[in-house]
């Protein structure tokens, strides 16, 4: 198994930055994708952005050029640093990881099998 644990959210204003951390354990995960999802009140999870082992990422459209992941072999954690903060980013945000992606669908929640338990992020105006 594959144990995520996020940290690292909470509230900013707009035009602002935070970096959420995910510590991530197991005995095969360095093999698995990574990605971030968010799921606001009211609204479905979806993916954010994601990495796979090469160190490929990918972006939903609603965040390019504002996010950011990364990976810290040596920590084993993976990184979402967040800019330019706008209202509609406030939602739990988990990380995930998952043994194999369909490459045409990376940010596809559904092919993730852990999960984290979720840290906050509040963006007000």
């Amino acid at each position: 198994d594959v144990q995520l644990v996020e940290s690292g959210g909470g509230s900013d204003d707009a035009g602002g930055s935070l970096r959420l951390s995910c510590v991530i354990s197991g005995n095969t995960y360095s093999s698995y994708c990574l990605g971030w999802f968010r799921q606001a009140t009211g609204k479905e999870r979806e993916g954010v952005a994601s990495m796979d082992r090469p160190g490929n990422s990918a972006y939903a459209d609603s965040v390019k050029g504002r996010f950011t992941i990364s990976h810290d072999n040596a920590k084993n954690t993976l990184y979402l640093q967040m800019t330019s903060l706008k209202p509609e980013d406030t939602a739990m945000y988990y990380c995930a990881a998952a043994r194999t992606v369909y490459a045409g669908d990376v940010l596809g929640k559904n092919q993730y099998e852990y999960w984290g338990q979720g840290t906050q992020v509040t963006v007000s105006t």
